[in-house]
């Protein structure tokens, strides 16, 4: 890969990884201020209702994938990329100016909700217009490593929140970080995403978008929901490939370190240094399985991918429950989230792969966003009610039975490695399952900057 496409990966990643910096910091400090916005009561009340607005976040994710994939699709993949990074900015400010209770009442839990809200539409179409981005400006035998650093740039926002826990956890007072030391990270990455705007305002449109005119896509229908409809095949397809795929992300990242915490009883540094070391990893990872993917194909990634979590999730999280300290812990949690890694380093360029030029961006992000509204932003909230009902392990077999659910579409997909992005949506159906050197070769192939 030559210098054009290192910048392009790094002006991509790089917002990308401010935008789940503030998305996830608010998972990672919400021990700390769960109290701060509603009245004294049972500990994991207050965490159930920091969960539940994390979780109304994600219910907003669709109407963003909505609108900002529509912008994608029509004013291109920087605009988007441009709006996204400045609602980004905006929530994270207004959640470090938040009243507490004891000052405002309910008001500051208001504030909360509707920063959360602005997050949910920013990263409702982040994700897709990021997918997007990075998949159009890749070589076609390199799409699977370019677009595995989606994950990578995602996973390190979680990775720098969580070392800035450590930090504040090693330098602050318990009473410090309960009273204004959980604000730090929300004013860093409000001040972070400023940064990235500037360079998003200076990135260089993907080619694939500039050139490609005949996609079967009308102009005026490009990034609308009617064009969608004509696709809703590979919209669905979206929604529940991304079902496991999300649920078991979210239960190894955002709830993990509370999970360590409230059930397998680990002290707070501890729970927090475990995943920040298996993120680190996991990080590593991604690209290694996205170069894998350009070999041998997508399917069989996410097909490791979810045998192994339907099978391994009730006895990694059982373990994890009883682990007791930082290098069992460590372990079973680098298992989890290596299985994880056959859907997350790939499932960006799967989906781009499936939709032409001008409904790309809708097609990546409003799917997407509506399975995450239903299972990955809930699961925090779903694992929680399991734990207040006195039936935790009841949450281990939800997680297994999406990733089963996932199987089935991963086992009756066809393969879309070989597709050219120019030609999806013409000629029936997108090439979609073509096999290298079928028919002469390659697919025919417009070049990429």
């Amino acid at each position: 890969m030559g210098r054009e496409h290192w910048k392009k990966i790094w002006v991509g990643s790089a917002g990308n990884m401010v935008e789940w910096f503030d998305w996830f910091v608010y998972a990672s400090f919400a021990t700390y201020f769960a109290g701060a916005f509603f009245p004294e009561g049972n500990d994991t009340a207050k965490l159930m209702n920091t969960a539940g607005i994390f979780a109304v976040g994600f219910f907003m994710r669709p109407v963003g994938g909505w609108l900002l994939g529509r912008v994608g699709d029509r004013k291109g993949r920087k605009a988007a990329l441009t709006l996204t990074v400045t609602l980004m900015s905006a929530s994270a400010l207004l959640i470090a100016v938040a009243p507490t209770y004891s000052v405002a009442g309910y008001g500051g839990a208001a504030v909360l909700l509707v920063a959360r809200l602005l997050q949910g539409l920013s990263v409702g179409g982040e994700y897709a217009a990021s997918a997007t981005y990075l998949t159009e400006a890749s070589a076609p035998e390199h799409r699977g490593f370019a677009s595995s650093f989606q994950y990578v740039s995602m996973t390190a926002g979680q990775v720098l929140g969580l070392g800035l826990l450590l930090v504040l956890q090693s330098t602050l007072s318990s009473e410090a970080l309960h009273s204004w030391g959980w604000r730090v990270p929300f004013v860093i990455g409000a001040l972070g995403a400023a940064v990235v705007f500037y360079l998003r305002r200076t990135m260089l449109e993907t080619e694939v978008y500039e050139t490609t005119a005949d996609d079967g896509v009308a102009s005026e229908q490009k990034g609308t929901l009617k064009a969608l409809w004509a696709h809703r095949r590979e919209a669905f397809l979206v929604v529940a490939l991304t079902m496991g795929g999300t649920v078991a992300y979210y239960t190894y990242t955002t709830y993990l370190t509370k999970y360590l915490s409230n059930s397998a009883g680990l002290p707070k540094r501890t729970a927090t240094l475990v995943s920040f070391c298996a993120l680190i990893v996991f990080a590593c990872l991604q690209p290694l399985a996205g170069r894998l993917s350009d070999r041998i194909g997508r399917r069989p990634l996410l097909i490791t991918f979810a045998v192994g979590s339907t099978l391994l999730t009730v006895p990694i999280l059982t373990m994890l429950k009883h682990a007791g300290s930082f290098w069992p812990a460590l372990g079973l949690s680098l298992l989890a989230l290596l299985v994880v890694t056959g859907y997350t380093s790939i499932n960006a360029c799967v989906k781009a792969e499936l939709f032409p030029t001008g409904i790309r961006a809708l097609g990546v992000a409003l799917p997407y966003a509506v399975a995450n509204a239903l299972f990955g932003g809930t699961a925090e909230y779903v694992a929680l009610w399991f734990k207040d009902a006195g039936i935790e392990s009841g949450f281990y077999w939800y997680v297994a039975g999406c990733a089963a659910v996932s199987l089935v579409v991963y086992l009756t997909m066809r393969e879309t490695r070989d597709i050219d992005l120019a030609r999806v949506g013409t000629d029936g159906a997108a090439l979609l399952g073509q096999k290298r050197g079928q028919a002469g070769g390659s697919p025919e192939r417009l070049p990429v900057s």
